[in-house]
């Protein structure tokens, strides 16, 4: 709040509470021990809500109750079922007295109870809280709460009853897979801790939930294993994240700009996922996951080189398969940055280097092109990112059709118009289908990026320049640090067994401990001596 009350340091201070000064005035206030007082205030810090509902309750004596909340985020069945109908009806909750009991709540004497009482005596609903902070309200009531003012004292009583809808559990478009588990995390919160203690039925599991956004009060929620996890590792995390001052967190991506080591790196050092069980099998490792509330995407960190060429399906099929897809990807990754380059300094520069049939093939096909090949390479580039943004904006049913055919289309008209010539239009496709075959979405992102300086050092100083690229991506990557990690981790520094899981992708049997940088306090993942074979 300090910052806040910073950014409303020149607005004068007034008794009276109007809807611009409230955070100010509501920071430190208490209840008044006065129910007629406490609505006003109440009525006044919500005023132009046309999604507030205040409910006034009057019971034996001189019992009432002010109910108060959002039907835009509430269930209201449960409102009426567990808080307005026994209420009304004067009835205390069934465990508190025999059934068809009709003994009013309020006191012998006919005076109020107090919001404890009220909460033994009557709420049958799992979470309450009894509050006296306007301020503990107001989040209370603004993230799915009733709240309940009695009066009988100045404390008012808050209950769960957030609506239930939410966007039902599907597949991650973003990460399909062909054998796996085909649920993925949605909006809710909640729901999403469930999908990983429902793969994790352990008491090690800890959830650490932390409030951030001075306007969007989103929950974030840190999730590790206790004993596999460094204590360094999540007291790093836990500094980073409680540290963000920010209006609002609309989303898990605001998150991560904010807790990176590097901002200005092409590579992610925060691995995003949509997957419960991509997080269930890092966290098993002893890294530790971010979840943010109405997000379906997923932080987990430390993030290495190897993260962003690991895909879930790689632990579902069979390993020699794996690690064939695996050396795939790595072949393709070098297609995906150094394929144009390559091209560029080799025809501008190098023709030495081709053999001398292909030198007459590729001569003939530039022969009416106006343009060096460098701009020529540059212009695709460009267009095939176009096309692939267009792809992905325009609605499914013809986003793709539009995608396919317009590179066709244009591609085709380019090279019959001279514009382009056709060697041109196939380094860049293979270039584009190479980084469809890195798995995350946030690597391939970084990977394409680097594409363009490496056209331009190729056009300007050849293979020369390719070198001094090459270079400075593996000096890049050798200092890069995702959470104290090294990128380049396992390889720079050399871990043997971590190769394991990396270069290759060995058997599940055969991966007996967990990766030494980040679950060093529990490294046995199991016994030794599991390979599989008769038993006769």
């Amino acid at each position: 709040m300090n910052r806040f009350r910073k950014w409303m340091r020149n607005k004068p201070a007034h008794p009276d509470i109007s809807a611009d000064d409230h955070a100010e005035v509501i920071a430190h206030a208490k209840l008044a021990p006065d129910l007629e007082q406490n609505e006003a205030m109440f009525r006044k810090l919500f005023e132009n809500n046309a999604d507030i509902v205040f409910r006034e309750v009057k019971a034996a004596g001189e019992a009432r109750w002010l109910v108060f909340y959002f039907m835009t985020l509430v269930d209201e069945k449960t409102i009426d079922d567990h808080i307005l109908k026994p209420l009304l009806a004067g009835h205390p909750r069934p465990e508190a007295g025999e059934a068809g009991d009709r003994q009013s709540i309020a006191a012998d004497d006919g005076s109020p109870e107090s919001a404890e009482a009220l909460d033994d005596r009557m709420i049958s609903l799992g979470m309450t809280k009894v509050r006296s902070e306007v301020s503990d309200i107001v989040r209370d009531v603004l993230s799915g709460h009733a709240a309940i003012l009695t009066s009988a004292d100045n404390h008012a009583l808050t209950v769960k009853a957030a609506s239930t809808k939410q966007r039902s559990l599907e597949e991650p478009s973003s990460e399909p897979v062909i054998r796996g588990p085909r649920d993925g995390f949605n909006e809710n919160l909640s729901t999403n801790i469930g999908l990983l203690r429902g793969r994790l039925k352990t008491l090690r599991l800890k959830t650490e939930s932390v409030t951030i956004g001075e306007l969007s009060q989103t929950e974030v929620v840190m999730a590790y294993i206790s004993g596999i996890a460094s204590d360094s590792l999540v007291e790093e995390v836990r500094k980073r994240v409680t540290r963000i001052q920010i209006d609002g967190i609309l989303d898990s991506g605001y998150v991560e700009e904010f807790i990176e080591d590097l901002p200005y790196s092409p590579f992610p050092q925060v691995h995003s996922t949509e997957r419960p069980d991509v997080v269930a099998a890092e966290l098993l490792e002893g890294k530790i996951a971010i979840l943010v509330d109405n997000t379906p995407f997923v932080l987990v960190v430390p993030m290495t080189f190897w993260t962003g060429l690991q895909a879930s399906e790689d632990y579902y099929i069979r390993w020699p398969i794996a690690t064939f897809v695996r050396w795939i990807r790595f072949l393709f990754v070098f297609i995906a940055i150094f394929a144009p380059p390559l091209y560029v300094a080799v025809t501008t520069y190098h023709q030495e280097m081709i053999p001398t049939n292909l030198v007459l093939s590729i001569a003939s096909s530039r022969e009416a092109v106006p343009f060096p090949a460098m701009v020529e390479a540059l212009l695709m580039e460009i267009i095939f990112e176009a096309l692939r943004e267009a792809g992905i904006r325009l609605p499914k049913q013809i986003g793709q059709a539009i995608s396919i055919v317009g590179a066709l289309v244009i591609g085709q008209a380019a090279v019959q118009a001279g514009i382009i010539s056709a060697p041109v239009v196939i380094i860049v496709s293979i270039t584009g289908i190479a980084a469809f075959t890195i798995p995350r979405y946030s690597f391939a992102n970084g990977i394409r990026l680097l594409r363009f300086p490496m056209l331009f050092l190729a056009g300007m100083l050849g293979l020369y320049g390719i070198v001094l690229g090459f270079l400075g991506i593996l000096l890049h990557l050798g200092s890069l640090r995702s959470f104290g990690v090294p990128y380049f981790n396992s390889l720079s520094p050399f871990k043997g067994m971590n190769l394991k899981d990396i270069v290759i992708r060995a058997p599940v049997w055969a991966q007996t401990r967990r990766p030494q940088t980040t679950a060093s306090r529990d490294p046995v993942r199991e016994p030794a001596g599991q390979e599989p074979g008769p038993t006769t």
